[in-house]
């Protein structure tokens, strides 16, 4: 989406380039995919994207789609605390009825205003963060699940900067996060606006066919600009022009090369041309998810399934990461009578599950379903999906491993690289990026002379 997204916007505001996009698979949009069979519409990859940020769904709007908002179900949201699930308070109010965390635990969270501000020069890791200023509590059943459903990433190794720089910045610029949400709120209320709250905000958005629908309509308004089943081998470059070797022989010359693929793509293909940026590039981790989508009667389960879904703490130690409910996220997820599930497997706690075959893996998926939610029959549909590459993880140090990479790039003018791995790992922040991109080298393009070819891997 990266790479498609930048396309249309060049597209837009350079009319006169002739761009290209290369897409290795035989269909584009990476983790926009969207599988329907049976009359469940079961997502691969990511399942939505929040309206509060507007890239993506200002894109929806100028290829004329009509995103769908989730239902109000999705506001509940479950974690899994001494094998029952027990909801996220979603008020400071309800927070302190909660029984999520005990009644010390919400203590310590109140105290939070007290802890002083950290070494702003250390780039803390998640869980770190979350103990010194929330407390052990708070870290294990609500900042630890968080973190692992945005980045299935070990909070421990998770880089707090990087993965939620607005968290960071908090602290840095108000000293404790309770200070800064009472000051926010009341500068909102002076401006007639809405505070912020504790989550990330937003309403989450698809489309009534699921997120393929937005990568499809990309890839066919592009037309001719995207090639599938282009494999890009190696590149070089020659004088100011650089070389895309693909691998049925094919060569393409260029003046712009975006790289909008996974780190290890990007390691592989410049192994022999920049191979300062292919070492780093090599050190960003990518754990194993799996995906298992069930569809059950309604009925058939003892939970009424009437929420976003839950997620798992590690203290809990589960086999599984989570379910998302996603036929009570939005309408037309499941046939009439149905009830869509889908479950994540893997991560970087568990990796090796991830890698279970498809037997083993449903069997387990259904255990842990028949406990948590009283599933009384075996799901009537069953699909799984495979990411062994899943989500890049922004462990401590990547900030700093992202700069040098920037940095080693000035030695190679017109390379460019654009993917989840680099300023966000969402579809917002990628589009965002893409369009920011797409605005630097339209301005750089009035340095240069007659017509010129990017390419886009």
């Amino acid at each position: 989406m990266s790479g498609l997204s930048l396309a249309w916007f060049l597209k837009e505001y350079r009319p006169g380039w002739d761009v290209l996009v290369l897409e290795a698979e035989a269909r584009a949009g990476g983790k926009a995919w969207t599988v329907q069979e049976e009359g469940f519409i079961c997502e691969k990859g990511v399942n939505g994207v929040l309206d509060n940020k507007p890239s993506t769904l200002a894109l929806a709007t100028r290829l004329g789609l009509r995103p769908l908002r989730s239902n109000e179900a999705s506001a509940r949201r479950f974690v899994i605390k001494n094998g029952q699930l027990v909801q996220i308070p979603s008020s400071p109010i309800r927070f302190l009825t909660s029984r999520l965390l005990s009644l010390p635990g919400r203590l310590r969270v109140m105290a939070e205003i007290l802890i002083p501000r950290g070494d702003l020069t250390k780039d803390e890791s998640l869980a770190d963060f979350a103990r010194r200023r929330l407390g052990r509590e708070a870290f294990e059943y609500l900042i630890g699940p968080m973190a692992m459903g945005i980045y299935a990433g070990d909070p421990e190794r998770l880089s707090l900067r990087s993965c939620f720089p607005r968290i960071y910045e908090l602290e840095r610029d108000y000293g404790s996060l309770i200070r800064a949400m009472i000051r926010l709120q009341i500068e909102a209320k002076k401006k007639g606006t809405k505070g912020p709250g504790a989550g990330p905000g937003g309403v989450l958005t698809s489309f009534s066919s699921g997120m393929s629908e937005l990568a499809d309509t990309l890839t066919q308004a592009l037309g001719t600009m995207v090639r599938l089943n282009s494999r890009v081998t190696s590149i070089s470059r020659k004088g100011s022009t650089w070389n895309v070797h693909l691998s049925d022989g094919e060569g393409l010359e260029a003046s712009h090369l975006v790289l909008a693929c996974p780190a290890w793509a990007v390691s592989e293909v410049l192994k022999e041309t920049a191979p300062d940026i292919a070492h780093l590039a090599a050190g960003i981790d990518y754990p194993p998810i799996s995906v298992v989508c069930t569809g059950i009667k309604k009925g058939s389960a003892e939970n009424s399934l009437d929420g976003f879904g839950f997620l798992a703490p590690g203290p809990e130690r589960r086999s599984i990461l989570g379910s998302l409910w996603d036929s009570s996220i939005f309408p037309g997820r499941a046939p009439e009578g149905y009830q869509l599930v889908r479950t994540l497997v893997g991560g970087a706690r568990t990796p090796d599950l991830a890698r279970l075959p498809d037997g083993p893996l449903v069997d387990l998926v259904i255990k842990e379903l028949s406990g948590l939610l009283g599933l009384k029959a075996r799901p009537e549909f069953v699909k799984v999906f495979r990411w062994e590459e899943a989500i890049p993880q922004y462990n401590k140090g990547h900030q700093a491993l992202i700069s040098e990479i920037e940095s080693d790039l000035k030695a190679y003018p017109g390379l460019y690289i654009r993917c989840n791995w680099v300023g966000g790992v969402s579809l917002n922040d990628c589009i965002a990026n893409s369009e920011r991109l797409a605005r630097q080298l339209g301005d750089l393009s009035l340095n240069f002379i007659g017509d010129e070819r990017t390419s886009i891997k």
